[in-house]
């Protein structure tokens, strides 16, 4: 079951609303494995549910640089009482294709959560 989505594509909005640090978006960035961890473990701390998924990446055309070019997508799935799992990806591929490629991927690895 579905209870909720947080989209939090501004930084504030990863802070305010699943109590990422100021600290870790200066060290690390948006678009890193320790996001990515930090985003799904703050939607257990800030919501009612005991499973969740979080994707933070550079869907394109623009935005990418050599060490974050576009594709790359960090991945996480949390689940209380576990270990958070991470994957990172850069998939190929315009706009809408790397983001359908980490829809997919989210949910793949949600899957290997639950089981």
């Amino acid at each position: 079951m579905f209870d909720r989505g947080f989209v939090t594509y501004d930084n504030g909005a990863k802070t305010e609303m699943l109590g990422v640090s100021d600290s870790l978006l200066a060290i690390d960035g948006a678009v890193s494995e320790a996001m990515a961890r930090a985003m799904a473990e703050g939607v257990l701390s800030h919501a009612p549910t005991q499973v969740s998924i979080a994707v933070t990446g550079i869907a394109g055309p623009q935005g990418g640089t050599e060490s974050k070019p576009v594709g790359l997508v960090h991945i996480a799935a949390a689940r209380t009482g576990h270990d958070t799992l991470h994957e990172r990806h850069v998939f190929t591929g315009d706009r809408q294709t790397v983001r359908m490629a980490a829809v997919e991927a989210a949910l793949v690895l949600l899957i290997k959560r639950l089981s």
